[in-house]
């Protein structure tokens, strides 16, 4: 009755050990940012749903930039690697698991050597399940590792969802550029025939004796100027249809491609927009910023391993099978028995080992506090710009396009003068270069227009769900 009551004693007192626990209490650091976003017309309602409610489906209208984007999501490289990488920390977090139970195996062993009795060489068999070295964690040391993992693994997710809000953000700016790249290929295509042609009435107007060798050369320079323009406008376009074809890890559709003929930007449909919210909400919108959260809770895990390790650990063998003096003996009656071979290791002497690993893990921690923080300082500074630039590049397109329609009224007035005799050629010439300046910059200023519309969208998560996180 005593070694009853001693044993259930022991079997209690291993049940309250093993629910014992060294990882610190995990509290969620303060955001350092403001409280509210400072840039002018921000709109920061509580009640907005945001970037976060908004599937990339959604935002992004445009039929042919949904094929990019679905055909970037499908087949892009980095993407796939960041698949492959949940799929390394899932296996990672399923041998952590695992460690938290026994490996039971079939062991069979065969000996032969001298009797301890008189010295006669003698023979032993034995067949049976075993149990090799199982550690009961009674300190949670490997329950801290699971945790570990397990977080390190729902940050792998987050940093796999991270990674496809930037491919698609990255995939509607080329698709962007390389409208741009039309437009403004266009525009050069038609100032250079412009200028040839004034080239061709300059000579005329030379060979006439109405004009002089000065204003044709002047001529002849603008045009030269624009046929450089034009080729570096083709080279571009080669460069950014190169570097949107690597964001799809194929080349351009065909289809595609042939429908960018004629496109501008002023015939782009319009993105939504999007209330920026409060820069709390940041925390659970991002995922970069959760990805880091999880990457400190791994951390804070592995101080409660580190503390762990100052305590003993216990593990068990034991067998379970027949044993015999004879290979034919093995599974006769009376063969069968069990071994059980509990073992404690309790640290006296490491050198310093277990105080450096657990200074280590403290200082590893830290580390994250810091990137964590840094995460939602980056995340406020990138929608605090793209606000910025909300609230004042409607008004510099408005301008821009303002300017370039007076310098085409310009450069009419220009030419009617020169004409008459009443103003120089070069004053014509400043009129068609101020213009062709101004039309470039009206593309320029349309584009970042539409770019800091999805660097916002990105900003602000961009429709990234949440990963579960289902701690057992």
């Amino acid at each position: 009755m005593t070694n009853h009551r001693s044993t259930l004693t022991a079997l209690a007192a291993a049940a309250l050990l093993a629910g014992c626990s060294f990882i610190p209490t995990y509290e969620r650091p303060a955001a350092p940012v403001p409280s509210a976003y400072t840039t002018l017309g921000a709109d920061t309602t509580g009640a907005a749903q945001g970037a976060a409610a908004a599937p990339w489906q959604d935002y992004f209208a445009e039929p042919r930039l949904r094929q990019l984007i679905e055909a970037a999501l499908a087949n892009n490289r980095d993407l796939r690697v960041a698949v492959l990488n949940i799929e390394q920390a899932r296996a990672t977090y399923q041998v952590r698991r695992a460690d938290q139970y026994p490996g039971v195996g079939l062991a069979a062993n065969a000996t032969r050597g001298p009797s301890a009795s008189n010295g006669d060489l003698t023979n032993s068999f034995s067949v049976g399940l075993a149990i090799s070295s199982w550690e009961i964690d009674f300190f949670g040391r490997i329950a801290s590792l699971k945790e570990q993992a397990l977080a390190q693994y729902l940050a792998t997710e987050e940093g796999r969802n991270a990674a496809q809000v930037s491919l698609v953000a990255a995939v509607a700016n080329g698709w962007l550029n390389l409208l741009a790249d039309e437009e403004l290929l266009e525009l050069s295509r038609q100032t250079l025939a412009s200028r040839e042609e004034s080239v061709r009435l300059t000579k005329m107007r030379l060979d006439a004796g109405v004009t002089s060798e000065l204003d044709f050369r002047q001529a002849e320079s603008l045009t030269q100027a624009a046929r450089a323009t034009l080729a570096q406008q083709q080279r571009q376009r080669a460069l950014d249809e190169n570097a949107l074809a690597l964001l799809l890890g194929q080349a351009l559709p065909d289809d595609v491609r042939a429908s960018l003929a004629g496109s501008r930007l002023a015939n782009a449909p319009a993105m939504a927009q999007l209330p920026a919210g409060l820069p709390s909400e940041l925390l659970t919108r991002r995922p970069d910023i959760r990805q880091a959260e999880q990457q400190l809770i791994a951390a804070n895990a592995n101080i409660g391993a580190a503390r762990a390790a100052f305590f003993p650990r216990i593990a068990l063998t034991a067998q379970a099978g027949t044993a015999s003096n004879e290979l034919s003996g093995l599974f006769k009656s009376g063969s069968w028995g069990f071994s059980i071979a509990p073992s404690l290791l309790l640290p006296i002497f490491d050198a310093g080992r277990n105080q450096a690993n657990l200074e280590s893990a403290r200082a590893g921690r830290s580390i994250a506090v810091a990137q964590y923080e840094k995460s939602i300082q980056t995340a406020f500074r990138e929608v605090s710009d793209a606000l910025a630039g909300q609230a004042t590049l409607g008004e510099q397109a408005l301008a821009q396009q303002r300017q370039a329609e007076a310098e085409g009224a310009r450069l009419q007035l220009a030419d009617l003068r020169y004409r008459n005799g009443v103003s120089s050629y070069l004053d014509l010439l400043d009129a068609q270069r101020s213009l062709f300046a101004t039309q470039q910059a009206v593309v320029q200023v349309r584009l970042a227009q539409l770019q800091n519309q999805v660097t916002l969208y990105k900003a602000l998560g961009g429709g990234a769900p949440a990963v579960a996180d289902n701690r057992s």
